[in-house]
């Protein structure tokens, strides 16, 4: 009895202390899903291009990108995949020297004049709602501390859901048999059930979905990444060889290979990598799969298949898809937006438990 209200009284403080923030880690994170497709319905006028016969090169996009920002950490092409249409997207990795903000950007260009659309900083609403969300979710814009909040919520919500399990453990039979049903005597049966039951419906999605988030900002939690984050950027390298002719190249050398991201270095010592799925590939597999150049000299470096990484390699590619759940269609984005609205549900219905304790 004795343990049963330690594991209870746990239980109940990780949940009234972190509640608000699991609501804004699970709303911003099911809005998120759906962020691609969102984008183009928010931002069609704006991103959609006249289509001439070709777009101009990759090397002179890269130089009026340069131009525009002359102290980038790197830049990366987000939507190589995106109909003829639409304008090209860069992710621009910025550095204010300020540990406050988390330095993103977004810049989107008309592909056949040259002309840049918009572009400016992601902890900027007017920008793009959906990119200040993105920010968001996983920083709360507060910058590397908040990088390390946010990963720290993770591990909070999975010691929730470990002492729930452990205090509702015989319910969870019950629960997944449907023997448990939600009682709608008064507010207090309705909260406690519904409280129970989403908790167990949830517990293994949430449980992966947290520990990938967890993961994947394990970056905040190293010295390294503080320091480098307070140390401006030194002005652009750029590229020295053609950054088309090594976007052809990746492509002929892994012709299965339909890229979603392209990184062009922008200081030194960088590589430049073309990365994406296979053909005929799940998404949760793509993540391992890149070809390699040497920035500088435009030397082939290597070719990485998810198939042939090892076992650890293999697990931590899975993470992102298993985050975003970008890899089983429709039915797959509407379970995780379900499961992203659980948090707040669950940190709602265990305040108003406790509320009726007291």
């Amino acid at each position: 009895m004795k343990l049963y209200r330690k594991l209870y009284s746990v239980h109940k403080w990780l949940g009234l202390t972190t509640g608000i923030f699991l609501l804004l880690l699970g709303l911003s994170g099911s809005i998120l899903v759906f962020k691609d497709t969102l984008e183009d319905s928010i931002y069609t006028d704006i991103n959609t291009v006249s289509v001439k016969s070709k777009p101009i090169a990759l090397d002179s996009i890269y130089q009026i990108i340069t131009r525009q920002y002359p102290n980038l950490d790197g830049l990366s092409w987000i939507n190589p995949e995106a109909p003829a249409n639409q304008a090209y997207c860069f992710r621009l990795y910025l550095n204010d020297a300020q540990l406050l903000t988390y330095d993103l950007g977004l810049l989107r260009i008309d592909q056949y004049t040259g002309q840049i659309i918009r572009h400016g900083r992601s902890d900027d609403w007017r920008l793009d709602l959906l990119e200040w969300c993105f920010q968001f979710h996983f920083s709360f814009h507060w910058g590397m501390p908040g990088a390390a909040f946010a990963a720290s919520m993770g591990i909070i919500m999975l010691l929730s859901m470990l002492t729930g399990a452990l205090v509702y453990r015989k319910f969870i039979w019950k629960v997944l048999t449907f023997k448990v049903r939600v009682k709608t005597k008064n507010w207090r049966t309705i909260s406690s059930d519904l409280h129970r039951i989403i908790g167990v419906w949830s517990l293994l999605l949430n449980a992966i979905i947290f520990f990938t988030g967890f993961w994947m900002n394990l970056f905040a939690f190293e010295a390294d990444t503080w320091h480098n984050e307070v140390i401006p950027t030194q002005p652009n390298t750029l590229v020295k060889v053609s950054l088309d002719k090594m976007y052809k190249e990746a492509l002929s050398k892994m012709p299965d290979l339909i890229p979603n991201y392209v990184y062009l270095p922008t200081q030194p010592n960088k590589k430049f990598n073309v990365r994406g799925r296979l053909q005929n590939q799940n998404p949760l597999f793509a993540g391992g799969n890149r070809v390699n150049f040497d920035a500088q000299t435009g030397l082939f470096i290597n070719i990485k298949r998810f198939s042939e990484l090892a076992f650890g390699e293999k697990l931590e590619a899975l993470f992102y898809p298993l985050h975003v759940g970008n890899y089983g269609g429709i039915f797959v984005q509407l379970l995780y937006v379900i499961i992203g609205l659980t948090p707040g549900v669950l940190a709602i219905t265990g305040f108003l438990l406790w509320w009726r304790r007291k």
